[in-house]
C-alpha cells in the first residue's frame, strides 16, 4: 500500500543545529536536548565539527514545538546556518588561566556583535513573542556593551546604527562566515581554516595584549570546478584590545561590500583574498577601521590539541574529554554513551563542552567525583583515557553523509570506523608506529574538514572518493589530490605501497603528511605504479556477500534510512535475530 493510496501525506524529517559560542552548554540546556532528541529527533545527538549540536529526524510538524522548547529554555539556532558569522569556534580547553579565560569570554562577545539582530526568525517559530529565557551565554555578558560596539559608527561606512541590521544591512554577507579563537601553539581549532582566526596573545603573568588576526581560510570546493579550492589563512596583523572589534568589524564590512554575490561558489572571503592579495585586502581593512595594523608577532609552532583525558582546570576542579567516534553520541551495541552523558550530567550539573574535533568535554568536575563518574563511563561501555583506541582513530573525523545530508554523494560516517580499522591494520601489518590524521566527508564541501587530513577522502560517488595527501599533521599544510577517484574496495591497493615506502624512506620523527609531501605527487605515483602486489602483506578485506532481490534492497534502504543505519549492518542484524529464532526452534525441537 502506498501513501498515494491512502491519502496520507508526506512526512518530512528535518536535522536542527544549535548555536554554542565556543562550544559550551549549562546542564539543563544539555539536560532539554537529550530529551528532545528522545521524544523528536532519532534518538541520537551529532557533535559538530564546529563546536554545536545537531539533531537529527525531527519531523515537519514538530519542528515549531522544538524550537519553542529551546528557545525558552535560554539555547537558540540563530546563526548556526546563513550567509552570516557562524557558530565561533573556540579552544575546548577549560583551563581557568587567563588566556584562556580571555578567549571563552571574547568568543561569546564576538558571537553576540555578529549576531542577526533581525527578529524574524522568533515571528515565524515563536508567534512574534520574545522567548522565555535569554541566551544562556549572555547570562554573564555586558549586553549594553555589546550594543554599544555593534552600532558605533566610526564613519567610514562600516555599521549603520539606524539599520535593523547594523553590520549586515539588507543583504547580509555574500555567503557563510567562520571565525576561530585560540592561544598561541594550540590548534585544536585548526586556525588555518578560519575566515578570520584570532590568536590571544597575553605577557606571562596574564595581561591582555591584544590579538594576532589571520584572514581568508576556508575549505569548500566543488568537483571538477578549478576555479573553487580549499585555502589557508593569511597573516593580517596584530591588534590591541581596543581596536578588536572596530577591526573584525571592517574585515566582515569588507567582504559584505567586496565579495563575490554573482557567482555563489566563489562568494566567500577566501577568493576575495585570492584575487587581491593580502596587503590590498590589509589596506581596505585599515581604511574601513580607521586602525593601522601592527606586524602579526611571533608565535611558537602549533599542535593539534585534542584535550582527551583527565585535566586540572586550575581551580581545584577538572574537566574530561570523552572520545567520541565521528561525534555521534548513541546508545549501540553495549556503547551506551548517550545514557552516560545523561546520567552524569543530572547527577553532578556539569557543563558540557563540544570540541572541534567532535568530541565532548566535561567541566567543573569536583575531585571527589571522578571515581563515580568512572565507573558510569565504564559501566556504560565508554572508554574515558584514550588508551584503548589507536592514535590513528582518535585524530579520525567523518562528517554525517548518507542518509542525513542531502549533498553527500558517498558515505563518510557509517563507513569511517571501518576504513579506520583498515587503515590500523595497514599500519600493524608494516610495524608503523606514528598515527596518521585521517578525514572522510560525503562532498567537496570539506565540512570534516579533509583537506588538511594526511589522508583525506572525499566523496565523488557511490563508493569513490577523491584521496588528498600531504597536508601536515598539525593541519597548517594543505593536502593536495593524489588521485581522482578512488573505489574504497581500492584503499589498501593504494595506500600499502605509499605506507611501505614511508617506513623505509621516512626522516626522524617525521610525520606521514610531511613525507608525502616531500616526496610529492609524481614519485608516489611511481611508488604504486611499480609496487609488485605479489610482495605485499596486506589482504584487501573480502567480506562475505549475499545477493537479495532489488526489491528487497529497496526496502532495507527504506529502514535503514530511518534507522540511521547502512543497510549492510541493518540486513546483518535482521539475520542474526533470524538466524537466532531459527536456533531456538531446533533446539526446543531436539
Amino acid at each position: 500500500m502506498t501513501i498515494e493510496s491512502t491519502g496520507e501525506q508526506k512526512k518530512y524529517q528535518f536535522m536542527l543545529r544549535l548555536k554554542m559560542p565556543g562550544g559550551e552548554m549549562p546542564a539543563n540546556m544539555y539536560r532539554l536536548l537529550e530529551d528532545l532528541s528522545e521524544n523528536y529527533g532519532n534518538h541520537t545527538l551529532r557533535a559538530t565539527t564546529r563546536s554545536a549540536f545537531q539533531m537529527h529526524g525531527v519531523l515537519k510538524d514538530n519542528l515549531k514545538t522544538v524550537f519553542n522548547k529551546i528557545m525558552n529554555a535560554g539555547g537558540s539556532c540563530i546563526g548556526a546556518c546563513g550567509d552570516l558569522n557562524r557558530n565561533i569556534v573556540a579552544t575546548p580547553a577549560q583551563f581557568t588561566s587567563k588566556p584562556y579565560q580571555y578567549v571563552r569570554q571574547y568568543s561569546a562577545m564576538i558571537a553576540e556583535v555578529f549576531a542577526p539582530q533581525s527578529a524574524a526568525f522568533a515571528e515565524v517559530w515563536l508567534d512574534g513573542e520574545k522567548a522565555g529565557a535569554i541566551e544562556y551565554w549572555k547570562k554573564d555578558m555586558d549586553f549594553e556593551k555589546v550594543q554599544e560596539i555593534l552600532k558605533h559608527d566610526n564613519g567610514h561606512g562600516v555599521t549603520d546604527p539606524n539599520h535593523a541590521e547594523p553590520i549586515y544591512r539588507d543583504t547580509y554577507l555574500p555567503r557563510k562566515f567562520k571565525m576561530g579563537v585560540t592561544v598561541p601553539g594550540d590548534n585544536s581549532i585548526d586556525i588555518y581554516t578560519q575566515d578570520i582566526g584570532i590568536v590571544v596573545m597575553t605577557t606571562k603573568t596574564g595581561r591582555l595584549q591584544g590579538f594576532n588576526l589571520m584572514v581568508g581560510g576556508g575549505l569548500g570546493r566543488t568537483h571538477r570546478k578549478e576555479n573553487t579550492f580549499p585555502r589557508l589563512a593569511d597573516h593580517l596583523g596584530f591588534v590591541e584590545p581596543e581596536n578588536i572589534f572596530e577591526v573584525l568589524k571592517a574585515i566582515v564590512a569588507v567582504q559584505r561590500d567586496h565579495g563575490n554575490r554573482e557567482v555563489r561558489m566563489n562568494a566567500r572571503m577566501k577568493y576575495l583574498i585570492q584575487l587581491w592579495g593580502i596587503d590590498k585586502f590589509r589596506d581596505y581593512v585599515e581604511e574601513y577601521s580607521g586602525v593601522k595594523m601592527l606586524p602579526y608577532k611571533k608565535l611558537p609552532a602549533w599542535k593539534y590539541e585534542d584535550w582527551l583525558g583527565w585535566h586540572e582546570q586550575g581551580d581545584g576542579n577538572y574537566f574530561l574529554g570523552l572520545f567520541v567516534e565521528n561525534g555521534r553520541i548513541k546508545n549501540e551495541d553495549g556503547f551506551n554513551l548517550k545514557s552516560a552523558l545523561k546520567e552524569i550530567v543530572g547527577l553532578y550539573n556539569l557543563p558540557v563542552v563540544v570540541s572541534p574535533n567532535q568530541n565532548i568535554i566535561l567541566k567543573n568536575i569536583n575531585p571527589s567525583d571522578k571515581d563515580a563518574i568512572e565507573e558510569i563511563l565504564r559501566s556504560s561501555g565508554v572508554m574515558f583515557d584514550g588508551k584503548d583506541f589507536s592514535r590513528t582513530r582518535l585524530l579520525a573525523m567523518a562528517c554525517p553523509a548518507l542518509p542525513l545530508c542531502g549533498l553527500a554523494t558517498a558515505e563518510a560516517e557509517r563507513v569511517m570506523p571501518d576504513t579506520v580499522s583498515r587503515l590500523e591494520g595497514m599500519l600493524r601489518k608494516l610495524r608503523i608506529r606514528t598515527p596518521i590524521t585521517t578525514r572522510m566527508t560525503g562532498c567537496p564541501n570539506g565540512c570534516a574538514r579533509p583537506y588538511v587530513a594526511e589522508i583525506g577522502l572525499v566523496g565523488n560517488g557511490p563508493n569513490m572518493y577523491q584521496l588528498w595527501l600531504g597536508a601536515s599533521a598539525n593541519q597548517t599544510r594543505l593536502a593536495w589530490v593524489f588521485q581522482e577517484r578512488m573505489n574504497l574496495d581500492d584503499f589498501e591497493r593504494t595506500l600499502e605501497p605509499i605506507l611501505i615506502e614511508f617506513k623505509k624512506s621516512k626522516r626522524r620523527a617525521e610525520s606521514f603528511g610531511d613525507f608525502c609531501d616531500r616526496f610529492g605527487k609524481e614519485e608516489l605515483e611511481r611508488v604504486v605504479n611499480e609496487f609488485d602486489p605479489s610482495q605485499s602483506l596486506i589482504k584487501a578485506s573480502a567480506k562475505p556477500r549475499v545477493s537479495v532481490t532489488t526489491e528487497t534492497m529497496d526496502r532495507l534502504t527504506r529502514i535503514s534510512d530511518i534507522r540511521g543505519l547502512s543497510p549492510s549492518k541493518l540486513a546483518n542484524e535482521i539475520l542474526e535475530q533470524y538466524i537466532d529464532s531459527l536456533e531456538t526452534t531446533v533446539h526446543a525441537q531436539k
